[in-house]
């Protein structure tokens, strides 16, 4: 027989009579669960049409895929809040960060060191004193020796226009 150009495979077809033979077969199968007490009233019909027809409502009445919605469960959803939790009590402090705290902390602490700063207590403002001290000595000197050479240099024009 030469190669045919048709793509695909052999096709069979089913004989009738042994479909026939097939549904006898299950027929007595379930009869004989039934006499046994495995199978349910309701699975098991007198006929075979009311059986196939039976199945044939399971199928028709049970859709395929997923049953109800489906869920992520990877996905996040959202907490529906109440009104009354999102209000910030006075009382209690909201909550902050690590680096929120930790800002709010810096910031007062160097309001702190600027006060103390301004009242002289701290290291830094005693050095700085200490020196303005010594500059203002340092200048008051040095306004005193000019204000003596100038009053000397006074003396010096005044004595040269006396002796002409």
């Amino acid at each position: 027989m030469p190669k045919s150009k048709h793509k695909g495979k052999h096709r069979v077809f089913s004989n009738p009579e042994q479909l026939e033979e097939e549904k006898k077969r299950e027929e007595r199968e379930r009869e004989w669960r039934h006499k046994r007490g495995e199978e349910s009233d309701s699975e098991s019909g007198s006929s075979s049409d009311s059986d196939s027809s039976s199945k044939d409502e399971q199928k028709a009445a049970k859709p395929k895929g997923p049953q109800g919605p489906v869920e992520n469960p990877n996905r996040v959803q959202q907490k529906n809040k109440k009104l009354s939790t999102l209000t910030v009590d006075e009382k209690a402090p909201a909550q902050l960060s690590r680096r929120e705290k930790e800002a709010i902390e810096k910031e007062r602490a160097r309001q702190h060191y600027q006060k103390l700063h301004a009242e002289g207590k701290t290291a830094e403002a005693q050095a700085d004193l200490a020196r303005l001290a010594i500059i203002r000595k340092q200048r008051e000197e040095a306004a005193k020796k000019r204000e003596e050479e100038k009053k000397a240099k006074e003396a010096a024009k005044e004595s040269s226009k006396s002796k002409r």
